[in-house]
């Protein structure tokens, strides 16, 4: 449980304060001292009795009672110092420095828990332990350094490492990037990031309180508290940007079929992230940039201009906008020979706009201002300007600053020469701005945020699908293993997921009938192994009864087929969709191209089921390959709207299906007539 006493306490105890500034309970007492910490602040140190000019008391019994502890001592001596500030201290909230717990070893752990047990009991709060602490507007909590700056408008940034916050901090400063609370949760023993997100859902102030939120997860150990609290916060008008470290770890899970091999607890924080409209970061600098976008005025299009005085920088940034989907629109026509003709010889205007090396700062403003008002195709301006050494930056940064104060469309200032120029650009930031030194980490960032979709509904909602008679399927069945061709198409069919016809049976002549029937070319696979090509299972394209019967009994004889399965050879683009189920998470589903697509280059996209269309659409058009399915050179599209509606029903049976651990629907082949489940694969557990 997070309180009012650990947010914003009236009186402060240091376990553990000392005069020497370098070790963590010396500068603990250093931080709240400089940072003009308001409240009564105590310190206990058995050794000394006066710490950095404050009275030192020898033992916690001494003290008078106390909102706050933050210990710093060695952690066997913890339980028994909490237990007593938490029962005769009326102590209601601790941060726990002191490492050498559950982290460590299993003795540690006990610990741990008897002090979680001391801290319950009296319905207190605990940060920890093994962590750097807590810090924000109204006190600093914390032993070490840099110490941002704080204001109500600043950034929340919750991370479960306390050195990786450091560096976090550190990238931050760099940009302008200011801070209302900082929070290392380490061990998260009672309280972690998904309950300090749920406590500023809860409390939030749409006036007050801070719209900006940064993440460092390790491990997200309650994903429905997490997705509920962030698209809660994010509809309230909140952003929030996030790392999950350590999402790798394939090896665990067994490849099985395309869904297992594709599958990795990655793909769930991928879809969970996408559910709630996370906006996911891969390193500091991309965490710390995306935070910074913001900062500015919204962006409400993908089409930026870019202006310039260096070329190079401009033809990077070009390069990561259109890598990531965004535009930059080229500038053309009678408005481009106007603004040409205002500029200096040798600038160009086609976008990027480069008013060259010899640009003055009102050709700047003239450029910002036909990009503002005159340029209709123009969401957002980027202003790249270091120091060319021809004109005082000074003046130039002020024009920056001044058009960003007055242009509705966003501006963001890419301002490189932090070394020659350090002292304008720090003149600049101090204003209240950020600064993006990479142009291309910008252009990265940026076309994360604008491809990320927003928080997504999770209403129940049955789109068709028979759920009844999905949960007579799954309650019939007899035990966990993979599902029969006809269970698999019972169930597929309860979910009006369209099914291509087949047969399967070990009768020969009943085979060929069938292939008359349906007409040929026909497909043949064998019924029984899981990975039919593996033993050269399929045979594609049989055009006549004598190679149908061939194909019949060589396949009869590969080992553990039961029997062969025969289905028309449907021509069209080949589809893949997929589902795995993942502890915690629920089930998360995959879609994407079939074939290479799916099988070398991986590109799939992830949703967590339920799904909405919304959702659906976003995973679909995220693709590398969506240009395929749009349609491109001349070839025919799929039909989005089917494939988004066979992905939808599929998230809704697995929803209620979750014996389902793993499927997948390999080919969904989109002919002329439709999309069509070829081939399905199904393993459950009971």
């Amino acid at each position: 449980m997070l309180n009012r006493e650990l947010i914003n306490p009236q009186s402060i105890v240091v376990v553990g304060g000392s005069n020497n500034v370098h070790k963590p309970g010396g500068r603990l007492v250093r931080n709240l001292l400089d940072g003009k910490y308001k409240g009564e602040l105590y310190v206990v140190n058995a050794k000394e009795d006066d710490v950095q000019g404050l009275k030192s008391y020898h033992s916690v019994h001494d003290i008078p009672e106390t909102e706050l502890a933050i210990i710093s001592i060695p952690g066997p001596a913890c339980p028994e110092v909490v237990d007593v500030l938490a029962k005769q201290k009326n102590v209601k909230a601790f941060i726990v420095i002191s490492a050498g717990f559950g982290e460590e070893t299993p003795e540690g752990a006990i610990l741990e828990e008897r002090m979680l047990k001391s801290i319950d009991e009296a319905g207190a709060s605990l940060i920890g332990p093994n962590c750097i602490g807590l810090m924000n507007m109204h006190y600093h909590g914390v032993f070490t350094q840099p110490i941002p700056e704080f204001h109500a408008d600043g950034v929340d940034f919750v991370s479960s490492s306390g050195g990786t916050a450091l560096f976090i901090i550190e990238s931050a400063l760099t940009k302008g990037l200011r801070f209302s609370s900082v929070w290392s949760v380490g061990n998260s023993k009672q309280i972690g990031v998904e309950e300090v997100i749920e406590y500023m859902d809860r409390n939030f102030d749409p006036v007050l309180d801070s719209k900006i939120k940064m993440l460092y997860i390790e491990q997200i150990k309650n994903p429905d508290k997490l997705l509920f609290h962030a698209s809660s916060l994010i509809r309230k008008g909140c952003h929030i940007a996030a790392i999950k470290a350590g999402s790798t770890d394939v090896g665990k899970r067994a490849a099985s079929s395309h869904t297992g091999a594709i599958a990795s607890s990655d793909s769930a924080v991928e879809a969970l992230f996408r559910k709630a409209g996370i906006v996911r970061c891969f390193s500091r600098e991309e965490l710390t940039t995306v935070a910074s976008i913001f900062t500015l005025k919204e962006v409400k299009g993908k089409n930026c201009a870019i202006i310039t005085h260096a070329g190079g920088p401009a033809v990077m940034l070009a390069d990561a906008l259109e890598k990531g989907r965004l535009n930059v629109p080229k500038l053309d026509g009678p408005l481009a020979a106007e603004l040409k003709s205002k500029l200096y010889p040798g600038a160009a205007v086609g976008n990027p706009i480069d008013i060259i090396g010899t640009g003055t700062p009102e050709h700047l403003a003239t450029a910002i201002d036909f990009c503002e008002n005159r340029f209709e195709n123009i969401d957002l301006m980027m202003v790249i300007f270091g120091s060319p050494g021809l004109v005082k930056l000074y003046d130039t940064y002020e024009v920056l600053h001044k058009k960003m104060e007055e242009c509705k469309k966003p501006i963001f200032p890419v301002l490189p020469s932090i070394v020659t120029a350090g002292p304008e650009v720090k003149s600049f930031v101090k204003k209240g701005h950020v600064n993006f030194s990479d142009e291309v980490t910008l252009g990265t960032a940026l076309s994360r945020v604008l491809n990320t979709p927003k928080p997504m509904g999770t209403d129940i909602q049955l789109y068709g699908v028979d759920v009844p008679e999905v949960r007579r399927i799954i309650d019939r069945l007899p035990g966990s293993g993979y599902l029969s061709p006809e269970e698999v198409r019972t169930l597929l069919k309860a979910a009006q997921i369209p099914l291509v016809e087949e047969l399967a049976s070990t009768d020969r002549d009943e085979l060929v009938a069938f292939a008359k029937r349906v007409k040929f070319p026909v497909v043949a696979k064998v019924v029984g192994p899981v990975h039919k090509s593996d033993i050269g299972g399929v045979a594609l394209n049989i055009r006549s009864e004598e190679h149908l019967i061939f194909e019949f009994e060589r396949m009869m004889r590969l080992p553990d087929v039961k029997a062969v399965m025969v289905q028309p050879m449907l021509k069209g683009q080949e589809l893949f969709l997929g589902a795995k189920y993942e502890d915690r998470f629920g089930h998360v589903v995959f879609c994407g191209l079939g074939g290479i697509f799916v099988e070398v280059l991986k590109d799939v996209s992830y949703g967590l089921s339920p799904l909405s269309y919304d959702e659906t659409y976003s995973m679909i058009r995220s693709l590398r390959g969506y240009p395929i399915i749009k349609g491109t050179r001349g070839q025919r599209g799929v039909d989005e709207q089917q494939y988004a509606d066979i992905i939808v029903r599929l998230s809704t049976l697995l929803r209620f299906a979750s014996e389902i651990k793993e499927m997948d629907i390999n080919p969904l082949v989109a002919t002329e007539r439709g999309l069509f489940a070829v081939d399905a694969r199904i393993r459950i557990e009971k």
